[in-house]
């Protein structure tokens, strides 16, 4: 059934899908391309360092051989989705060797331009285009090396074009991701090129937009989302470091947002060089773009130990993510997973406890498993999920998977002694069952035990039986054994590395699950605490510790 919000978002998925479709035969015309046309730029005001791009490909992410090149069938070969999209964003050029010949990446320019200069679906998806005006512009000195004027006005001419294409759609950009991608390019163009100075203008007030709305006080995404915090904020350096070479305004909040959002990145990077795999997040290494942002002279402030809502536990050897976060709002919601109080470990390099990852890269069916509250390491109750998702194919096919409900974290405490750290966290998620959720997890320093302790807290007089499972998915490559009195669980990470994981007085058993975090289908193991309470309250402990 639709509540009211419900069938507002199914309206008016109606009525974007509907808009899109008029407005992609529109983009078709040669009324809506001749719109698109104006002054040709007479050169570049100056050319953009290529080593700013470096941050944002990745060899392993496309192969691409220049001097293996078919022009003939270059632009109409078949392709993927994926391949497609690759080739027309044109971030290849800063892969190549830069000792190649100019000519024949203006050949193949040429040939883009030829045969796309009016709107295709794909090759003109926003962020399709968006990614190949800033590499076009980014490699433009190389692009336009020993040309003549002819491919310089064409070329000059198709990133005008797409330009203002951009700046006649930016805003029925929902997507945070693909918008600051949107942003970049139009500013871009407003640096390199005087004629379209007021493209710097037009984008420098869409971002200071999109900074307030959707970023926190603390400079994380309030789509809760890792992955976010680390995309978005290799768009602002790239903004901030063009500007500053343009010689051009720096606006204020863009230094601040940037210090923020480096100062979040540091402090929840793992052991392992990666982010935590709550809302959305899948394994990306950071080491490097962090090296990058280092090799720009940008500095990072003390760690914090709460940012975004996950609560940081640092030992020497031990690291704990625990998410004490409530759902981001509707509209920030396409990545959510419904995992509240779900926590990651590691024990030097070493991760132990994860959650599952997301699967949207995977398949629909993959991404589906991910959301669930089953698919993160807390307490499930009844096998129900704690946050419902919109299941409407038009409202998904629209927005994605958009919650509907909603609850809140309270009883949020940090405790820091000589011996030991500890955070408490509680949610409401499943008081229509008739309880709270409060989970405690300690660090003990003098030993390096991790305890923890999940709570039922009873909110109604009378509950009927209920069905509940505490879920420590392992991370792939450790192994889990039951000792033989079948009271613990031995955790082997590697040959002469073990872990002991017990819950006295609870029905403990190693399940087999599977981990989505490096976008593919991984086998793994789980622990899991199952028991029953009956209109009573319950305290399940549980500790891992080293096996001596």
């Amino acid at each position: 059934m639709f509540n009211l919000k419900g069938i507002f978002f199914y309206f008016l998925a109606i009525k974007i899908i509907l808009t899109k479709a008029i407005k992609r035969f529109y983009f078709r015309t040669n009324y809506y391309y001749k719109s698109l046309k104006s002054e040709i730029p007479k050169q570049f005001y100056f050319y953009p360092n290529p080593f700013l791009l470096s941050s944002l490909t990745n060899h392993q992410n496309f192969s691409f051989k220049i001097e293996n090149v078919n022009l003939e069938i270059l632009w109409s070969k078949p392709l993927s989705v994926k391949n497609e999209k690759n080739l027309n964003n044109f971030f290849w050029l800063s892969l190549i060797d830069r000792k190649n010949d100019g000519v024949i990446i203006q050949k193949i320019i040429s040939k883009w331009i030829y045969k796309n200069q009016k709107y295709k679906k794909i090759v003109w998806d926003s962020d399709v285009l968006s990614k190949r005006v800033i590499s076009w512009i980014l490699n433009s000195e190389i692009i336009l090396n020993n040309t003549d004027n002819n491919f310089k006005d064409h070329f000059l001419q198709s990133i005008v074009i797409q330009i203002n294409h951009l700046k006649k759609n930016i805003e029925f950009q929902n997507n945070y991701s693909k918008k600051i991608e949107n942003i970049t390019a139009i500013l871009l163009s407003g640096l390199v090129f005087k004629e379209y100075n007021d493209n710097f203008d037009f984008a420098i007030k869409e971002l200071e937009k999109l900074v307030e709305n959707f970023f926190d006080n603390q400079g994380f995404p309030n789509s809760r989302n890792p992955n976010d915090l680390v995309q978005i904020s290799k768009y602002l350096i790239l903004i901030k470091e063009c500007s500053k070479d343009a010689q051009n305004f720096i606006p204020e909040y863009l230094d601040d947002i940037i210090e923020k959002n480096l100062n979040c990145l540091n402090s929840i990077k793992t052991s392992r060089n990666e982010t935590p795999l709550f809302n959305g997040n899948t394994e990306n290494k950071i080491d490097k773009y962090l090296e990058y942002v280092r090799s720009l002279d940008y500095k990072f402030k003390k760690n914090k130990n709460l940012i975004g809502n996950i609560y940081i536990l640092k030992n020497k050897k031990q690291n704990i993510f625990f998410d004490v976060g409530e759902p981001p709002k509707k509209s920030f919601s396409n990545n959510y997973q419904s995992g509240p109080l779900s926590f990651e470990y590691y024990i030097n390099e070493n991760k132990i406890i994860t959650n599952c990852g997301f699967g949207s890269k995977i398949s629909k069916k993959a991404e589906l498993l991910s959301r669930l509250t089953s698919a993160q390491s807390t307490l499930c109750i009844n096998d129900t999920s704690v946050t419902k998702f919109e299941r409407n194919k038009l409202i998904n096919s629209t927005y994605g998977a958009l919650i509907k409900n909603n609850f809140k974290t309270s009883d949020i405490n940090f405790f820091e002694e000589d011996n030991s750290v500890e955070v408490t966290a509680s949610h409401n998620a499943y008081e229509n069952l008739g309880y709270i959720h409060k989970r405690v997890i300690k660090i003990k320093k003098n030993n390096e035990d991790l305890l923890g302790s999940d709570i039922l807290i009873k909110k109604k007089d009378k509950i009927p039986l209920i069905n509940y499972a505490i879920r420590f998915h392992l991370y792939p490559g450790i192994s889990a054994v039951k000792t033989i009195g079948e009271k613990s669980i031995v955790l082997q990470i590697e040959k002469n590395k073990s872990l002991v994981f017990s819950s006295e007085n609870e029905k403990i058993l190693i399940e087999k699950s599977i981990f989505l975090g490096r976008n593919q289908i991984l086998n793994n193991f789980c622990i899991t605490i199952y028991g029953t309470t009956n209109n009573k309250e319950k305290k399940i402990d549980w500790i891992l510790k080293k096996n001596n």
